[in-house]
């Protein structure tokens, strides 16, 4: 396979972004994992970044990830240039890369999950996060690694 230059392997972190609460998850691009790791708490819009800073050192992730909010029709709304700006953010401070990926119902699959895993927890923001970074994983970082048509060993 055919590896580019900007391709991440490692550790990724993906975040699911709101004014409250913001979702964490882990993924391996090595094996295209991902599992759900905690809840930031933000105040006032504004993320606990000691928190976060704790998490980029205990899993020295190489890239980021964060989920876009969309409206079913694609269109943005109102979370979607906020969690834009997180990213930044995120870049900015642990330099980086941001994926950003558009996310719909994250928020209703972690409780369909939660529900048939009989999970009572009461928030899932984690586990959104880990469906955001699964998605990524699975359709986003295939298209960073290959070459369309070039396969070499």
């Amino acid at each position: 396979m055919t590896v580019k230059k900007n391709s991440p392997v490692g550790v990724i972190i993906g975040f699911d972004f709101g004014l409250k609460r913001i979702g964490v998850a882990i993924g391996q691009t090595i094996t295209q994992t991902a599992s759900a790791e905690t809840i930031v708490n933000s105040k006032d819009g504004k993320p606990d970044w000691q928190h976060i800073s704790q998490l980029f050192e205990s899993w020295q992730p190489v890239a980021i990830v964060v989920g876009l909010p969309m409206r079913l029709n694609g269109e943005e709304q109102a979370l979607t240039q906020p969690a834009r700006k997180f990213g930044q953010r995120l870049s900015g401070r642990y330099n980086r890369p941001v994926f950003y990926i558009e996310e719909q119902l994250s928020s209703v699959e972690a409780e369909n999950r939660a529900l048939q895993q009989k999970d009572k927890s009461k928030h899932l923001d984690h586990q959104a996060a880990q469906i955001i970074l699964e998605n990524w994983l699975q359709t986003e970082l295939p298209k960073t690694q290959k070459s369309p048509g070039v396969v070499s060993n």
